[in-house]
């Protein structure tokens, strides 16, 4: 059990590429998979490790994010010391300084009572054991770990994702990034293992020679300094930071082998529950390979396509190769395909939408609920 470690989850991703659904709620509470949000895969990772101290570094618009995670329940995070808690102090972005955030909160990280820390993303999709991850690092005798997959789909996947250049014994030579030149890659999942005192030591350096304004770049640039070894993670991955990487992720999870490989019974994933009623087909419905969302009413047919809570799909609707979001409601003879609907769009009777399979169409949330609940 992971319970010598606490995790910083550090929302620092960039969000430019997916612009279309996060400008009213952050990538990490983005919906995924017909009910789970992008963070729930990273904080189920570390609850069935058994860490008992996350800190979640946002940004200071996070109403969405904090009204899922709320106490931390569902991940077993509800506790009266240590256990869930959100920082969104810093009028910064993270994705340009986290350091300033980080230092901010000193005592949080001098306080708490674990050993080991873990640094990492939220928009890394995988299911992955920390304890192995611990294990092996304390095993290596590495000051500080970084976890990786080796893929061999790099030009199609993993777009901007940072590459490691790893040496024969494992280390750590030099990072760059993947512009899809190349098939194969050992990409960098941005999880790094290591004591929480280096941490600490690190960011001091940070702030008292104003070199660094990111933490990953000072531990990039002390290659020579620390000894910096690698984990290869070898299970399902996908990393979330494009509107194109989230559709093809999406449609990925109707195939029942990736999902399996995705969602392990030893290893569940969890998320905030909702009280609804299962699903309701009327008659004259046909619904074919996909996943539908509790309280969901489906009049019209649904191909290739995930719906997510309460929406309500018309008489003579066809909905193919689509992500719906909750509370949506396509009109009587729509016909929709490679959409994405936000949450509560209300698509009027009758219209015809087509996205492409490679770039998919965006149906913005109404005006009137702009802001993320």
């Amino acid at each position: 059990m992971l319970k010598k470690c606490m995790a910083v989850i550090n929302l620092d991703e960039n969000e430019d590429m997916i612009r279309e659904l996060t400008q009213n709620r952050l990538l990490a509470s983005v919906p995924i998979a017909g009910r789970y949000r992008i963070i729930d895969f990273v904080l189920s990772n570390l609850s069935n490790a058994g860490v008992e101290n996350v800190g979640i570094f946002s940004k200071m618009e996070c109403r969405s994010l904090t009204d899922h995670i709320g106490d931390g329940r569902p991940w077993d995070l509800n506790r009266r010391t240590e256990g869930i808690r959100v920082f969104n102090f810093s009028t910064l972005e993270p994705r340009i300084d986290d350091v300033f955030s980080f230092a901010n909160n000193i005592e949080y990280f001098e306080r708490s009572a674990q050993d080991y820390l873990l640094l990492t993303s939220s928009y890394m999709i995988c299911n992955i054991d920390f304890n192995d991850v611990l294990n092996y690092h304390k095993q290596s005798g590495n000051d500080i770990t970084i976890v990786y997959k080796h893929v061999d789909d790099a030009d199609d996947n993993f777009f901007l994702c940072e590459m490691l250049d790893i040496g024969e014994d494992g280390k750590i030579e030099g990072v760059g990034r993947n512009i899809g030149k190349e098939n194969e890659a050992d990409i960098c999942m941005e999880m790094y293992l290591m004591k929480k005192s280096l941490f600490v030591e690190i960011l001091a350096e940070c702030v008292t020679t104003g070199r660094f304004r990111k933490i990953k770049n000072a531990i990039y640039s002390m290659l020579d300094r620390y000894n910096v070894g690698t984990y290869e993670y070898k299970g399902y991955l996908r990393c979330i930071n494009s509107l194109q990487a989230y559709y093809k992720a999406s449609m990925e999870l109707l195939n029942p082998r990736v999902y399996k490989e995705l969602f392990l019974d030893e290893r569940p994933i969890y998320t905030k529950t909702t009280t609804e009623v299962p699903a309701k087909y009327l008659e004259g419905n046909m619904v074919k390979n996909s996943i539908i969302g509790n309280g969901s009413l489906i009049k019209g047919t649904v191909r290739n396509s995930i719906l997510f809570r309460k929406v309500q799909v018309g008489a003579g609707a066809t909905v193919s190769n689509c992500i719906i979001f909750q509370g949506a409601v396509i009109g009587d003879g729509c016909k929709l395909t490679n959409i994405i609907a936000d949450k509560y769009v209300e698509i009027e009777p009758g219209k015809e939408l087509k996205g492409d399979k490679d770039m998919p169409f965006v149906v913005p949330k109404r005006r009137d609920l702009i802001k993320e609940v």
